[in-house]
């Protein structure tokens, strides 16, 4: 399946033959205290950094609704991300488990971020469309 941008991905949690839940980490862009003054130059000109987590929240992608929505919905926290990793697991029928299963999963995500293991998720920049991230 290939998702080129965010409503792919929900239209695909849309088809599963079990009910979906979205993980999604926002990032944003930070200039690593180490950072050369090339990679200074280069961070003010909007190219590099490293992405933080910085917003976790785990939704259904009918509350999710389209991308549009989903930035409308993060713009209200004023919170300047740059990128929003993806990942999904299979919804549980009961609430509590639900939401004890998706936090254990967003701390692992963001963990991973940190570490730069992104393999498992998918990213997207803040026009909706997927990223390749190196």
């Amino acid at each position: 399946m290939n998702i080129a941008n965010f409503d792919d991905l929900l239209h695909a949690a849309q088809q599963q033959s079990l009910p979906q839940r979205l993980l999604l980490v926002f990032a944003s862009a930070e200039l690593p205290a180490d950072s050369t003054p090339a990679q200074r130059r280069q961070f003010e000109a909007g190219v590099g950094g490293a992405l933080v987590p910085c917003l976790c929240v785990d939704k259904t992608p009918e509350e999710v609704g389209s991308f549009a929505r989903l930035k409308r919905e993060s713009d209200q926290f004023n919170v300047q991300w740059q990128a929003v990793f993806v990942s999904t697991q299979s919804d549980h029928p009961d609430e509590v488990t639900a939401s004890a299963a998706a936090a254990k999963a967003l701390e692992r995500m963001v963990a991973a971020i940190k570490g730069g293991a992104l393999a498992n998720m998918i990213a997207f920049d803040l026009q909706g469309n997927a990223m390749a991230l190196q």
